[in-house]
């Protein structure tokens, strides 16, 4: 019992403030950015969303959202942040027509922002809100927000869409679960048990088809609200796969996700985006090796043309699998979700960061 009351406690007393404290500058890109300058800022700081900078006053910011940076000395609006962008929400816009790729990438990228659906509201976080309080809204599927340096509401905490500071940081998920890993030892027994005893196995999967094209995909995911879905066999019926399909009890071949699109440019973008699920999921993770210039992508083809896709490591677990082993895994494979698999590598289901940001709530809310 004494264990079990130290994790609620840390969970209490750790804000948010002191998880971003050390963070650098927000990385940020102007209204008036292409989406190919956009795509790029993604590339040379190996991140997979911004937020979006216009002019004080003159947008209605992602889900009504009023979230500015004020002048420190004076408390004059400079900017406003209306919106968040990631490298899914590029990937659907690029995808959207089978032409044309590179024309799209003049888009400006304000009229990108709600691709996906993460991008449709825009939060900000009180600093002093605990960790506890943060892990509500984040298990219900946000992914990011941004954190004021100086809140001009320092006696509120929680989840707000109105805010101004001179500054902000981001909080992200993986920030979160990070902590839970690197304070592990205090939130014991916790983080000894398995995943399917405390509920963090998502069984409600969905899949795309190994022969699906990535264009048909993204825009399945778009109206399913998916940033990620499990590759599987494709249907022994020859026709082409224009729809998800439930992953359960199918062989898993591999994953395509948000996380899969970290580091891709403009060009592996336009070029890949009509390729098969399994085939774009195989070159992104060799580009990730080799690396994303032209010479590079070059010789990633032909690599990946002599490469059965299969042959790339599947990052998974079983239901057996501790909350401990699980982070770790996904930290050290830089994703946001593991396969849950049986002894044959058929899916049994998933459990991403919100599912285990919902488990750990509601595993500290029994105490």
């Amino acid at each position: 019992m004494e264990k079990q009351e130290l994790a609620l406690e840390i969970l209490h007393s750790t804000s948010v403030q002191d998880l971003v404290r050390d963070k650098g500058r927000l990385v940020e890109v102007p209204y008036t950015a292409t989406v190919g300058d956009t795509l790029n800022v993604l590339l040379a700081k190996n991140i997979l969303a911004v937020p979006v900078a216009a002019p004080p006053g003159h947008w209605i910011g992602a889900g009504g959202s009023m979230v500015v940076e004020s002048d420190k000395s004076t408390g004059a609006p400079r900017k406003q942040y209306i919106g968040m962008v990631s490298v899914l929400d590029i990937l659907i816009h690029v995808a959207e027509r089978e032409d044309g790729s590179c024309e799209r990438l003049q888009t400006a990228i304000s009229k990108i922002i709600g691709h996906s659906l993460e991008g449709l509201s825009l939060w900000s976080i009180a600093p002093h809100t605990s960790l506890a309080d943060t892990m509500e809204p984040m298990s219900k599927g946000i992914h990011r927000a941004l954190v004021p340096v100086s809140s001009a509401m320092d006696h509120v905490s929680g989840v707000e869409v109105v805010e101004s500071s001179p500054g902000y940081h981001m909080l992200t998920q993986t920030d979160v679960i990070a902590f839970l890993l690197v304070h592990s030892q205090q939130l014991e027994p916790l983080m000894s048990t398995d995943i399917s005893s405390l509920g963090a196995v998502n069984k409600n999967v969905y899949a795309a088809p190994a022969d699906m094209r990535v264009m048909y995909a993204v825009r399945a995911m778009r109206f399913a609200f998916l940033t990620a879905v499990a590759i599987v066999d494709p249907s022994p019926v020859a026709q082409l796969a224009t729809q998800l399909v439930a992953g359960d009890g199918r062989r898993l071949l591999g994953t395509f996700s948000a996380s899969d699109l970290r580091g891709c440019n403009s060009d592996v973008l336009t070029k890949w985006a009509s390729l098969s699920v399994l085939e774009f999921s195989h070159k992104a993770f060799l580009a990730r090796r080799f690396g994303f210039g032209a010479a590079c992508i070059e010789a990633v083809d032909q690599t990946a043309a002599s490469l059965d896709p299969q042959q790339k490591p599947l990052i998974t677990c079983q239901p057996s699998a501790s909350l401990r082993e699980v982070i770790s895994k996904a930290l050290e494979n830089r994703v946001h979700q593991l396969w849950v698999v049986d002894d044959a590598g058929s899916l049994l289901g998933m459990v991403a960061f919100t599912d285990i940001l919902k488990a750990v709530r509601q595993a500290s809310k029994r105490q």
